[in-house]
């Protein structure tokens, strides 16, 4: 056979070669497959409005309690911590999820106006009216709040008001109209701060005030120099209620997360951390549980 005919033989045999190796290729038969099971632990995730009083916040009770909240269920806590009128009031315009505040008649107030659908208690404490240890107005071992004011006003101390419209400044507001005085003068330093910038300044200007028990007690483990003077009078009572916000504030609300929050706050197993709250440093906690599971296995 002629060498060039074999080599076009050749040439023809490669090119088949080659067409046949660029055909479509056979689909594999499907492997059923099946996903690992995974864990359900209980978490939700998501994120939660939370608007609070200055006093859980510069008590330091939120950073104590909140983390375990956040592990068991994944949601995050967005904490506005604000006098209890501007929470109230963020949650009246729908811009929090869940309130924890601390002035009764005022979340009663709250709930009838249908912008609340859950009111639970949660805990309490106690008011105290601190001031320097000189006491210009000589108010230290009374019991009774409203003469304790009283002689403040006559001695014209300095005394340092919240003038926030916080559940603190109502609280005062309270006393002042049982001493039967409407306070003012340059004795009477309106701040519109919080718990904590209060006792700054009041400790800075050698003033008096109220403050929660709480606060005050954190307060002292920065160096504050005030001393508790007054204290023990039932209008110093000092109760806090955690409140579902209305969802028909619009579809933003995260109601479900709201109820979450609240059933774990009134459990028994955070009550107890509550109860803990404040031992270790002061020998007795800022905060007494009071919610109605916890009562109900004392």
């Amino acid at each position: 056979m002629p060498k060039k005919l074999l080599t076009w033989i050749g040439l023809i045999v490669i090119l088949s070669l080659l067409l046949g190796a660029c055909g479509p290729a056979q689909t594999p038969e499907p492997v059923e497959t099946t996903a690992p099971a995974t864990e359900t632990s209980g978490e939700t995730g998501g994120s939660l409005i939370l608007a609070t009083t200055t006093s859980t916040d510069d008590s330091g009770l939120l950073d104590y309690i909140l983390p375990d909240f956040e592990a068991q269920t994944g949601i995050t806590v967005d904490v506005i911590a604000v006098g209890t009128g501007q929470a109230l009031q963020l949650g009246e315009d729908g811009n929090a999820d869940v309130l924890l505040v601390h002035a009764r008649a005022r979340e009663d107030e709250f709930m009838a106006a249908g912008h609340g659908v859950r009111r639970e208690d949660v805990m309490y404490n106690d008011f105290v009216i601190v001031g320097p240890e000189s006491d210009p107005a000589g108010i230290g071992g009374m019991t009774d709040a409203a003469a304790a004011f009283q002689a403040i006003a006559a001695a014209e101390a300095p005394f340092v008001s919240r003038g926030d419209d916080s559940g603190t400044h109502t609280k005062e507001r309270s006393i002042w109209e049982a001493a039967g005085l409407e306070p003012s003068g340059d004795w009477y330093i309106s701040a519109g701060q919080g718990m904590g910038a209060v006792l700054t300044l009041a400790d800075e200007q050698q003033a008096y005030t109220l403050s929660d028990r709480a606060t005050y007690l954190a307060r002292t483990l920065e160096g504050t120099e005030l001393v508790i003077l007054v204290e023990g009078d039932p209008i110093l009572f000092n109760p806090y209620g955690v409140i579902a916000v209305n969802p028909d504030k619009g579809p933003h609300i995260q109601n479900d997360l709201a109820n979450a929050f609240i059933d774990w706050l009134i459990s028994v197993p955070t009550q107890e951390l509550i109860a803990g709250y404040g031992v270790e440093q002061f020998g007795s906690p800022l905060f007494t549980p009071d919610s109605n599971p916890w009562n109900e296995q004392q």
